[in-house]
């Protein structure tokens, strides 16, 4: 209200609109109508200050519902009947939800998963065979195929152990459980049937000539240990027996040992060289195929034994007569006389041969093949008596112990066996050389053996302690072939592809003699029954006999 006209409007929801008019002098004011007693006086109005403009929150985004997969009940799938729960669902989401099918996919494996983990916790408590006939007995009587292709024993037991819960879990316990019964009631009349089921070791049966031929041997074998244990006793207990006498003056000869004779022995090199038992012929075989006998001490060729196919790898004197065996490439094995006339050839191996041994008793021949064994024949009847196995590289060395009791064989895969021939067992396993092993022999005093091979060492192993005594770094290449001397064996000589020969003392295995002359690989040795003399053959194709040098004028004193 202000000037001369003034105006208030009030606006109320519940009250209305009141109009006052004031004049001034001549201005008639109307009267205003008397307010009633019960309405009280309103107040004025506050002045309210403008609100502060808020922006308005987004809305925060809606969760997808979780979707429960229908929970099967004894087979069905239990199905929603009202709508309520799809009403309440498109209220929350405000629309109609799809799965997709990667998620679809990632459930499905997660149910595998679990069905699988459930599967294993159940094949984990069951009680499974773990023998390996068990576990086929079970298969077999739960229908299923008792092995798979290139299926082991593990994974075969591990098989049975999920069929097993397989069942279990599907309630088929009434058919695990009769298959059980069965399998225990075979198992106790197995147990009533067991005095006449007597089970055996196991065993390759041999012809009844080779049982023949180890009791043979076993009394042969007797006879000879007890002979050299009395001999050994006698030197140890004689007071007029002086060993380390006789060793001194063994080794003096094989120190004083020279070049005595060379001869052309072959077209061919030359593989192989025997003396016979009592040191008038020497035999050499050579890769021509062809064996030759030479009169010693001259070395005057005095025959040659024509039969081989292909190259001869060795030949070898009987002990006991004056036959002589030469083994060949061509896979075979045959027995010479003298005169040069074939008495036997032995067939058999399925490869080439390598190395030839008689036994002590002059009744059995030994032959090492590439086939990966060693054979023991019938000289009488020519018939194979032993196929022997154990090396799992190619034989090549075979020796005979003095008593004829022990065989030992050594080849490619770097081991040397000891079998006993009277019960074909292996009692002893050299390891030691880390190359192929060429060359065996056993010492005249019963414990000793030698070996050599292509790491270029010679070993002395000793049968008592089961073990090696001595390592001989021998020569600058292979060792192709050591011999003990064959009476008391004072001496060894290993022969070597360095083209050399050498003598290494029996009592201490120290160097005695080196035997430089050839011009290639030395192949083959040989120690003549005496003593007198050492023979060597070589790739350069000649014979080289070894003499002590003052043996010559010994002999003329004696005759004098």
């Amino acid at each position: 209200m202000a000037g001369n006209n003034g105006s208030m409007e009030v606006d109320d929801d519940n009250s209305p609109s009141t109009l006052i008019s004031v004049s001034d002098g001549d201005t008639t004011v109307p009267s205003i109508a008397p307010i009633p007693a019960a309405v009280p006086s309103i107040a004025p109005i506050p002045t309210v200050p403008p609100p502060l403009v808020v922006n308005p929150l987004a809305s925060l985004p809606g969760r997808p519902p979780v979707l429960k997969p229908p929970v099967s009940q004894n087979g069905e799938v239990k199905t929603v009947d009202s709508d309520s729960d799809h009403e309440d669902d498109k209220r929350a989401t405000g629309g109609e939800y799809e799965i997709s099918e990667e998620s679809r996919l990632v459930r499905e494996r997660q149910e595998t998963a679990m069905q699988d983990l459930l599967m294993k916790r159940r094949a984990a408590a069951l009680a499974v065979p773990t023998n390996d006939m068990a576990v086929r007995t079970r298969l077999r009587r739960l229908g299923e195929p008792i092995t798979l292709f290139g299926e082991r024993e593990m994974e075969r037991r591990e098989r049975l152990r999920m069929i097993m819960a397989k069942l279990d879990s599907e309630g088929q316990l009434e058919k695990l459980m009769k298959a059980h019964e069965e399998e225990e009631a075979a198992i106790s009349a197995k147990a009533e049937d067991i005095e006449e089921d007597i089970e055996y070791p196991f065993y390759t049966e041999g012809p009844k000539e080779l049982l023949d031929a180890r009791i043979d041997i076993a009394k042969y074998s007797i006879v000879k240990a007890t002979a050299r244990l009395q001999r050994a006793r006698r030197k140890r207990d004689d007071p007029d027996e002086d060993m380390d006498a006789e060793i001194d003056w063994a080794l003096r000869q094989a120190g004083n040992l020279v070049l005595d004779c060379s001869e052309i022995g072959d077209d061919r090199p030359l593989s192989g060289c025997s003396f016979s038992r009592d040191g008038k012929l020497l035999a050499t075989c050579s890769f021509s195929g062809v064996a030759k006998l030479w009169s010693m001490p001259r070395v005057s060729k005095v025959s040659a034994l024509k039969g081989h196919t292909k190259r001869a790898t060795d030949v070898t004197f009987s002990p006991v007569h004056d036959h002589l065996a030469t083994a060949s490439a061509d896979r075979t094995a045959k027995l010479w006389s003298p005169d040069g006339s074939l008495l036997k050839t032995f067939e058999g191996h399925l490869d080439r041969l390598a190395r030839i041994a008689f036994h002590p008793s002059g009744k059995y021949l030994g032959t090492t093949s590439f086939d990966k064994t060693w054979r023991l024949w019938d000289i009488d009847g020519g018939v194979e008596l032993l196929l022997q196995e154990g090396h799992s590289r190619s034989v090549y060395g075979i020796a005979f112990h003095q008593d004829g009791s022990l065989v030992a064989s050594c080849g490619l895969d770097a081991l040397a066996r000891v079998w006993d021939l009277r019960t074909g067992r292996s009692i002893l396993s050299l390891e030691g050389h880390v190359k192929p092993v060429l060359g065996v022999s056993f010492s005249p005093n019963g414990y000793h053996l030698a070996t050599g091979g292509e790491d270029n060492t010679c070993r002395i192993w000793d049968l008592r302690k089961k073990k090696s005594l001595y390592i001989i770094p021998a020569h600058s290449n292979l060792i192709s072939q050591v011999k003990f001397e064959p009476q008391e064996g004072y001496y060894l000589v290993s022969s070597s592809y360095d083209m050399t020969a050498k003598v290494w003392s029996g009592r201490d295995f120290k160097p005695v003699k080196s035997l430089p002359g050839h011009e290639a690989k030395v192949t083959a040795s040989d120690i003549s029954e005496d003593g007198r003399y050492i023979a060597t053959v070589s790739h350069d194709r000649t014979i080289k006999l070894w003499t002590a040098g003052n043996m010559e004028k010994e002999n003329d004193m004696d005759l004098d």
